[in-house]
């Protein structure tokens, strides 16, 4: 080895005690820097973890977990993974979040059935799953599970029933919106519209955002310029098309989501309105699929769903660690994603 380490490799399974004789370092120090239990100087993790490396030293995880009592496992449990398209993000959050503290995800999908999830959370917990992170693929209030007092549990993109003391996580939807409607005032436009959708937390929040940010420049959000429609490019193609068909139509739309974007800029070119020039459009998710196939591709509020996984494994390993619940559910803010679809009016 370099930098002035000759020991010889060891034969057999490397130990704690092997890797800190190599490096110069207690044992202590090595199970606190592949840890992450405690803070350890920078320079000497890195070394520490170089002398791990080389020695193909591998932590015995069931040694660890009976002198701590934990499996170093935690459960994701989430009511619609495979369908949605932000799930990834979630998990991989969660999951990066996890390994810094050598600790492991298993995931599973309840598929939206209460049953199913009942039976997830006894399948994990058989398991000795550490704690739980519950999650919803769009932001929303739910009760508390069957889950015993002692498991340390995290919502994320989820608040719980006011009865329930837990750990939450969900996006800002007021301050997403604002970053839409400030994108538009910056290119000038003065006459938005906003197409929202059914009854919903996020549908909600991003209203009151929209109208505080457009309240706060100074304009007004009249009956004309708000419609409703299902979260879909057919609902949006259909009110959008009523918009753009009205007397004065806006120079721009904000979408409550992405799909009711693409929906209003296949309206417009239903009409021949080309999208900046003539209308633009603002969405909000930054859905892939969609925001980078369009052309020109949608700007968007990209919702903070990689955060909202990282920030919740994050908390769950705090809580496990023995930290109290946090007073009120923690909000993470959306960010710009700028494409090609907002341009400055053109009247």
């Amino acid at each position: 080895m370099d930098g002035g380490r000759t020991e010889a490799r060891p034969t057999g399974r490397a130990r704690v005690s092997d890797v800190a004789k190599a490096a110069g370092v207690s044992p202590t120090t090595v199970s606190h820097a592949l840890s992450g239990a405690r803070a350890v100087n920078a320079e000497t993790r890195e070394r520490i973890l170089a002398v791990a490396r080389e020695l193909g030293y591998v932590p015995d995880r069931v040694a660890s977990g009976l002198r701590r009592r934990r499996t170093g496992l935690v459960a994701l449990i989430g009511d619609d993974l495979a369908a949605t398209p932000f799930a990834g993000r979630i998990i991989e959050g969660a999951r990066r979040a996890g390994l810094e503290r050598d600790v492991l995800l298993m995931v599973g999908e309840s598929g939206g059935d209460a049953e199913a999830e009942r039976d997830l959370i006894a399948r994990f917990l058989a398991q000795r799953a550490d704690g739980l992170l519950i999650a919803r693929m769009y932001h929303q209030r739910i009760a508390k599970p069957d889950v015993p007092g002692d498991v340390p549990v995290v919502l994320v993109d989820a608040a719980p029933d006011p009865d329930w003391v837990v750990d939450a996580v969900v996006p800002n939807e007021a301050q997403i919106a604002a970053v839409a409607v400030e994108r538009l005032l910056r290119d000038g436009h003065r006459d938005i519209a906003y197409i929202g959708t059914t009854e919903s937390r996020a549908a909600r929040g991003r209203l009151a955002g929209i109208r505080t940010a457009l309240g706060d420049a100074g304009i007004a959000l009249p009956d004309e310029r708000l419609a409703f429609c299902f979260a879909d490019a057919a609902g949006g193609r259909h009110v959008g098309g009523e918009l753009l068909d009205c007397e004065h139509p806006p120079t721009a739309v904000i979408c409550f989501n992405d799909q009711i974007a693409m929906g209003v800029m296949q309206a417009a070119a239903r009409r021949g309105i080309p999208v900046p020039e003539g209308l633009s459009v603002m969405g909000i998710d930054d859905l892939h699929p969609v925001a980078d196939a369009l052309d020109p591709g949608l700007t968007t509020v990209a919702l903070p769903h990689d955060e909202m996984g990282r920030w919740g494994m994050g908390r769950l390993l705090e809580r496990i660690d023995g930290a109290p619940v946090l007073d009120g559910v923690h909000q993470l803010p959306g960010r710009l994603v700028e494409r090609g679809s907002v341009a400055p009016p053109a009247r």
